[in-house]
Parts: structure tokens; sequence; C-alpha cells
């Protein structure tokens, strides 16, 4: 039996990267996504295991100590987030592909251990369009409104180092391309 392939997507908060993974799982059976942890609380309608596994700060620090995490990033100072290893290797093992939806830092992590994994980085029409759509959130202070588009430049500028590139200034058009990308992997494969 063939592996599956691993797929990363990263892109800054409000690319629409979360949309877009929903998209490739509703069209594709064989496409698995990988849930991370987080010690952050969760959003209004977020449900524990299904945006991520809420867990304390030392359920993680347990975890990465034991290994159990693909990637680990603290965002924002003090908010934790990792990938648990078992489920995404078991999935790959039975030549299922998975999808991790992660930063760039964490993407950067799993290739060191996974290098034939494959990265695409989601990007923003303009970072104006960007703002407008975390401001189109409404939970934005100007502080951290600061704060998020400062990093989205930050990952915009690492994202030459990804696979593929993707701008979501359509959404449609947008899963279309992501969807190519994954064809087009598993035909290597």
């Amino acid at each position: 039996m063939k592996k599956g392939t691993l797929f990363i997507i990263s892109g800054p908060s409000g690319t629409g990267k979360g949309t877009i993974c929903k998209r490739l799982l509703e069209a594709d059976p064989d496409l698995r996504l990988s849930v991370s942890v987080t010690t952050r609380a969760p959003r209004e309608g977020e449900v524990d295991g299904r945006e991520y596994f809420f867990i304390t700060r030392e359920q993680y620090l347990e975890l990465l100590e034991s290994g159990g995490l693909l990637e680990h990033a603290s965002v924002y100072g003090e908010k934790m987030y990792g990938t648990p290893r078992e489920p995404v290797v078991n999935w790959l093992e039975q030549g299922l592909d998975v999808i991790l939806e992660i930063d760039v830092q964490g993407a950067f992590q799993v290739r060191e251990n996974y290098p034939e994994c494959v990265l695409i980085f989601i990007l923003p029409p303009s970072m104006e369009e960007l703002r407008n759509r975390i401001l189109g959130r409404g939970s934005e202070t100007e502080e951290t409104m600061a704060a998020r588009l400062g990093e989205a430049q930050r990952e915009i500028d690492l994202s030459e180092r990804y696979d593929h590139r993707v701008v979501n200034g359509d959404l449609e058009q947008a899963v279309t391309e992501v969807q190519q990308i994954i064809r087009s992997e598993r035909t290597k494969r």
C-alpha cells in the first residue's frame, strides 16, 4: 500500500485557509484534517475536537516532552499550538492524504521530519483586503490588528519557501487551485 501525502496549508489569519480546507474535505473522502491542540480558550462557536482540542498548559507540555507533537508553536506570546503525531502517522500509513492547517513556523518544523510533505501557502489578494477581512470579524483592537498585520507580512515574506502559493481573491478559484495541486501530487506517487 502506498503511503499518503502530507499537505500543509498555511497563510496569515484572515486568508480563508480554514474555509478552503473545509471545502477540500467536503469534496474528497480520501483527505483527512489533523486537528491541532491548543492552550487558548475556545472562541464562540468552536467545539472541542472539531476546530481544536482545547487542553491545559500542563497537558500540552506533557505531549511536547513525550514526543507526541509533530510540530509546536507559541503564538502571540502565550498561546500554544501543536499537531498530535499519532493520528497523522496512522492516516499516512493507511494511504490516506492528510492536511495540516498550521502556521509557517510549524510547517518548517514538519518539513524537517517529513521532507516529502507538500507546502501550500494561501495569500490574500492584498494587505488592504486582509485588513478588511480581519476587521470584519469584529474581535480586534488596533493593537492586535497591528500585531496580526505585522505577523501576516512576516509570513508572506517566508512564503517563497513553500512549494505552492495560491491567492484567495475568489474562494472557488482558490479551492480549485488547491484541488489541482493535490491531484498533481497524487499523480506523482
